[in-house]
């Protein structure tokens, strides 16, 4: 894993560094000095037995490598940091799941509604064990099905208890999960994070504004990650009649931007599985600083150990 260089816990030790270019410069000077005395030399011949030409570039990859080994030694002696992801310990995720009926469109096989709880399901399994989960129904009475819980085989249940439901208030389900959230054990703390996933087409036709809604929870440091599931042609007929719901990108994309959450798009199973593993890599970890000396020290022998077999094989070369 790549990670990220931050700083030094011991930037002071930086100055020993300053004998880099003074060995630059010295070594320009001897080998300038060693040319000019090279060159009273008129039998060449006689100057290419005593040094080889093909010595002269070894000679400079000895030098070069081991200025880099005095660089990276003293980096290590200042100890660099460097930010790696670690596993958070605790977090509360309200898995928002639209129930509407414009949810059983079957633009999204076997439906969009059970292609979503199948694909929440297998989010949740993926969690840490150490996040509580809630779930939410968003539908014209949006409400809490399943209040923050460590058990996770629980909150799948709960969501494949979900059935469809008339009308969709998107606002109100935002507020059940910032209820949620107050539900969860230290749920107003700043130490412990919290997210919401809500999983829609975005229709909105009833309940409060779901803008103002979002940005409450933006206020309170709780980011909304958005899915807009489905596809421009999706339909339902409902009472005999074909109606179109294809989603409601605007909406969804400017609940995440109040909440300063990330909007993602998904007009099938791959795409909701891949947004749902990008949820992850940042729901799931937090960034932390590392020392990374062993690194840079490690840059160092490596460096040094090339430069000495440099130095034997030119040593060799001229016995």
């Amino acid at each position: 894993m790549d990670i990220p260089f931050y700083g030094f816990l011991a930037p002071g030790r930086l100055w020993w560094l300053v004998i880099v270019p003074i060995l630059i410069i010295a070594y320009i000077i001897i080998v300038r000095k060693r040319a000019q005395h090279a060159m009273r030399y008129t039998n060449t011949t006689v100057l290419g037995e005593v040094l080889p030409k093909q010595s002269q570039w070894l000679r400079h990859v000895i030098v070069t490598l081991s200025v880099m080994s005095v660089i990276a030694l003293g980096l290590a002696w200042a100890r660099p940091m460097g930010i790696d992801k670690v596993p958070q310990e605790r977090a509360t995720v309200v898995m928002i799941i639209d129930v509407s009926w414009s949810m059983t469109a079957t633009d999204v096989p076997p439906s969009r509604f059970e292609a979503a709880k199948e694909q929440a399901v297998k989010f949740i399994e993926g969690m840490p064990q150490g996040f509580n989960v809630a779930v939410v129904s968003l539908s014209g009475s949006s409400a809490v099905r399943l209040p923050p819980v460590a058990d996770h085989s629980a909150a799948s249940r709960a969501i494949e208890a979900l059935v469809n439901q008339d009308s969709s208030a998107v606002g109100d389900a935002i507020m059940a999960g910032l209820v949620a959230i107050d539900q969860a054990p230290d749920g107003k703390s700043d130490e412990i994070p919290a997210i919401m996933v809500m999983l829609s087409d975005g229709g909105n036709t009833s309940g409060q504004a779901p803008l103002q809604a979002a940005k409450e929870a933006g206020d309170r440091g709780i980011p909304i990650y958005t899915i807009a599931f489905g596809t421009e042609n999706g339909y339902v007929d409902l009472d005999g009649e074909r109606h179109r719901v294809p989603p409601d990108h605007k909406l969804m994309q400017e609940i995440a931007e109040l909440s300063e959450g990330k909007y993602f798009t998904a007009d099938n199973v791959s795409q909701l599985s891949s947004a749902y593993s990008a949820i992850h890599s940042q729901v799931g970890y937090v960034e932390a600083k590392r020392e990374i000396t062993a690194t840079a020290a490690g840059l160092g022998l490596i460096f040094a150990f090339v430069a000495a077999l440099g130095a034997v094989m030119l040593g060799v070369r001229f016995r």
